[in-house]
């Protein structure tokens, strides 16, 4: 199903939950970026889909599965530390748990496309701003500079083992505002 008012033609943005065609595809990529987001398996997957405020994927005509997003509200019933660091801050946000994008997507709009779908979600259920976190160690320049571009803002930094992170937020309207992309 295509975005109502996406101003990308060429791409369709699809509910993980109701197209389980995609779950093998889906955890195929996430894995291959495992570094960067986590390993992924198909009852953690489900499990995430059930509590997810918003659970997307993109697909393009010439390139088929090119990325996707998983989101929770405030109130989901998910135990990353990382979320639980957002949940302990208060206040009503959209908790990014995994973007991914394929190699041959990058730079053609595909993670654009899903935060502007999660702005959608997220203002429908009243949240007021995304939230999510970034390896600081070992870097991770590109989403850096994506999530910088965005209006996305330092708010926390914390040490897992063998990485740091920083947790990073975005009011829903600078987001909203700044992920629309036209081509």
């Amino acid at each position: 199903m295509t975005v109502p008012g996406d101003p990308i033609s060429g791409r369709d943005i699809v509910n993980l939950a109701s197209a389980p065609e995609l779950h093998t595809a889906i955890l195929s990529l996430n894995n291959r970026f495992a570094a960067e987001t986590s390993p992924l398996d198909r009852p953690n997957l489900l499990a995430m889909l059930d509590n997810a405020v918003l659970a997307q994927a993109c697909l393009m005509p010439d390139l088929g599965l090119t990325g996707f997003l998983i989101a929770f509200g405030p109130d989901a019933s998910y135990q990353s530390s990382n979320y639980r660091w957002f949940r302990m801050r208060g206040g009503r946000f959209a908790y990014i748990d995994r973007v991914v994008v394929a190699p041959g997507a990058m730079r053609r709009g595909v993670a654009r496309t899903l935060y502007a779908a999660l702005t959608d979600a997220a203002r429908a259920v009243s949240l007021k701003e995304v939230t999510c976190e970034v390896n600081l160690d070992p870097p991770n320049p590109a989403s850096d500079a994506f999530h910088a571009a965005l209006g996305f803002g330092e708010v926390g930094r914390v040490t897992h083992s063998e990485k740091t992170v920083r947790y990073l937020a975005c009011p829903i309207p600078v987001l909203a505002a700044k992920a629309r992309v036209s081509e």
